[in-house]
């Protein structure tokens, strides 16, 4: 058999693997094969492409080079090589290279596009619209992408749409529109279309990692976390050398429980790229949430070193809470926020750590002013609609009468499992969680985003309009029994201890507690209460990462604390005895005895371990994460004191229920 024989059917071997996404095995025979045929330009030139796909450009750079000594009129290396070259940002290599490959073939459509984005980016315009128009006579459809992706990148997503459709009328198979397509109805918030072109994407090209990070995206935002690490798992192993997958695989296991876990994606993400400011800034968060808080502040010091105007990590390191800024640290902040043209999300960001920071030096005038300004900023990204909230909490009390209740008295799964503690943010539910999760029988899984994801579920593929909470009416006993598995289910990969029970902290379920309790008639909820000017000045003095977004307006905040003692007062009458109410304050000045409380109400035995939860080590990833790692204290009682002469539209707001308040303010003095 002759050697020239033998090499043929190993490349058309490879380049089936290849087809099927099997990379390992093919560099595996790839490599077979030359080391019977170290000199074969063909298959030197495919191991090059494969390492090149795997995102190790280095010895994808050897063999590429490598390829072209031997076959210097061989054009597929060169172009490989040229393509690998842009995307280490050597552009004037680039330019040299990619010009060689398209004089072999002047058909090289990609290669005379890629030639004319690293002439752009040397500054050669005229140049670089030369080969962009070769490109285009070339293959009309690319000229056709490139329109679609300046539409995308402009915002205009329904024009961007349209010509990606274009585009795939005349070529189906194109995988790269799809995966585009795919990232444009996404922004319009359509998951299920989004994962629908994705998947189609990577049936036709299984190694497709660009495609199967962003599918793994699309399941992180759409909380179906452990789809995403699947996706963001495989593509580790596809291109072991892809940054952005490691990275994103340790956002999805940090808030999946998976911690430990979530800092080694991180410290690979970093090993790889170490200027990376967005892995330095995930393991900060995750090791906070562990109690290595001094690692957790290298971390964050090392964003602001490799960028100073990364508000972020500032925040950060003043959400740590008893983190303290110096005098020269302030002034660096003041001095950023003065000369530097940054975004507002930064903006926010070193307004609310000076606002903390002037707080903790005792200047409550300045910190107000921070505070007031961050928020305004803040608010004006935000999409709250307070009429909206009103008419959705009325929808529910309409809905969750004692009628319905008493007619699916025996609905609902049986399973004990759940505590729920909820209420507003920023009210004692983390110590509470805390306590609990110090218990041997119970585990704290933090706040769970999926009670809310099963309610909206009852809206999906309804043509005549019924949404929650309407729905709940037409639902049988059967479909209460799916709806509290399906939450269950969810909840399960937070789980990591064998105890019979664990916690969902998510304060906003406090809306769906009539909810709750007809798909999970036995689970035990917790009201987390707070002084209502205290609960809202701590919401105000807080930058949340996403979500709350009644937080940054005084008056709305005010308004939302009344729509929540509302809702909490009806649950009260028409569920009495279904819900403790454990008041922040009582917790922090008759401690043993409310603990007692809890317990019982979660029918769990007294454990001593309840009293002395700041020695508990778990993973805790709310602001309050080092606050509940010390000993009780009562110093954040009336903390809205200090800030009283700024609070009369919010004391104006929440006058009609202050009264029941009143009493409260003498704890703790």
């Amino acid at each position: 058999m002759s050697s020239t024989h033998v090499t043929k059917y190993q490349f058309n071997e490879v380049i089936e693997l290849l087809n099927i996404g099997n990379i390992q095995l093919a560099e595996k025979k790839c490599r077979e094969a030359i080391d019977t045929h170290p000199d074969d330009e063909t298959m030197l030139g495919l191991l090059g492409a494969i390492l090149f796909k795997s995102d190790r450009l280095d010895e994808a750079e050897q063999c590429l080079r490598k390829t072209i000594a031997l076959a210097p009129s061989f054009a597929k290396p060169h172009e490989d090589l040229g393509l690998l070259l842009f995307r280490k940002g050597d552009f004037e290599e680039t330019v040299k290279v990619l010009r060689k490959a398209v004089n072999l073939d002047p058909l090289l459509d990609v290669s005379f596009f890629t030639l004319g984005k690293a002439l752009g980016n040397l500054g050669r315009g005229k140049e670089a619209d030369e080969a962009y128009e070769k490109s285009f006579e070339l293959s009309p459809q690319r000229k056709l992408m490139a329109q679609g992706l300046a539409l995308h990148r402009q915002g205009k997503f329904r024009e961007a749409e349209n010509t990606y459709r274009k585009i795939l009328e005349t070529q189906p198979d194109n995988v790269d529109v799809m995966r585009l397509l795919g990232l444009v109805v996404f922004t319009g918030n359509r998951e299920y279309e989004a994962e629908k072109y994705l998947r189609r994407a990577l049936a036709l090209a299984p190694d497709f990692v660009d495609a199967l990070i962003d599918l793994g995206n699309v399941y992180k935002e759409s909380h179906r976390l452990e789809e995403a690490i699947e996706c963001f798992k495989k593509a580790t192993e596809l291109s072991p050398g892809a940054v952005k997958a490691h990275f994103l695989l340790g956002s999805t296991m940090a808030p999946a429980s998976l911690t430990f876990d979530a800092i080694e994606s991180y410290r690979k993400a970093l090993e790889l790229k170490p200027d990376h400011t967005g892995a330095y800034l995930g393991i900060g968060h995750v090791l906070k949430t562990v109690g290595e808080i001094d690692e957790a502040i290298d971390a964050y010091r090392k964003c602001i070193e490799l960028n100073p105007d990364h508000g972020e990590a500032y925040w950060s390191l003043s959400n740590l809470k008893t983190y303290k800024f110096d005098d020269q640290d302030i002034k660096n902040m003041q001095e950023r926020l003065d000369n530097s043209a940054m975004d507002a999300k930064s903006k926010v960001s070193f307004l609310f750590t000076l606002a903390k920071a002037c707080e903790d030096h005792g200047d409550y005038d300045s910190a107000w002013k921070h505070y007031d300004e961050g928020n305004r900023i803040r608010r004006e990204s935000e999409k709250y609609d307070p009429v909206y909230t009103e008419s959705i909490h009325e929808a529910v009390i309409n809905v969750f009468n004692k009628g319905l209740f008493e007619k699916n008295s025996t609905a609902g799964v049986k399973d004990e499992s759940a505590i729920f503690i909820l209420g507003l943010p920023r009210s004692g539910s983390t110590l509470q969680e805390q306590i609990l999760a110090s218990h041997s029988l119970v585990e704290g899984t933090s706040e769970l985003p999926y009670l809310s994801r099963v309610a909206i579920s009852l809206n999906r593929n309804r043509a005549d309009g019924v949404n929650y909470p309407e729905a709940v009416r037409e639902l049988s006993d059967s479909h209460f029994m799916k709806l509290g598995n399906d939450y269950l289910e969810y909840a399960k990969m937070h789980r990591s201890a064998d105890t019979p029970y664990f916690i969902d902290k998510m304060p906003n379920n406090f809306s769906l507690i009539g909810f709750l309790h007809l798909i999970m008639p036995k689970a035990k909820i917790i009201d987390a209460r707070r002084h209502p000017l205290d609960a809202c000045l701590s919401c105000y003095r807080q930058l949340f990462a996403k979500g709350q977004a009644f937080t940054y307006d005084l008056v709305e905040i005010g308004e939302y604390y009344l729509q929540y003692q509302k809702m909490m007062d009806f649950w009260h009458e028409v569920l009495p005895g279904k819900v403790l109410t454990v008041q922040y304050e009582e917790v922090v000045t008759d401690f043993e005895n409310q603990v007692s409380k809890i317990l019982q109400h979660c029918n769990l035995p007294w454990e001593d371990e309840c009293l002395t939860f700041y020695e508990t080590e778990r993973p805790v990833r709310t602001p309050s994460s080092e606050q509940v790692r010390q000993p009780i204290y009562t110093g954040s009682i009336n903390h809205s004191k200090k800030y009283a002469r700024h609070l009369g539209e919010l004391i104006e707001v929440l006058e009609p229920i202050l009264p029941r308040y009143e009493h409260l303010l003498e704890l703790g003095k």
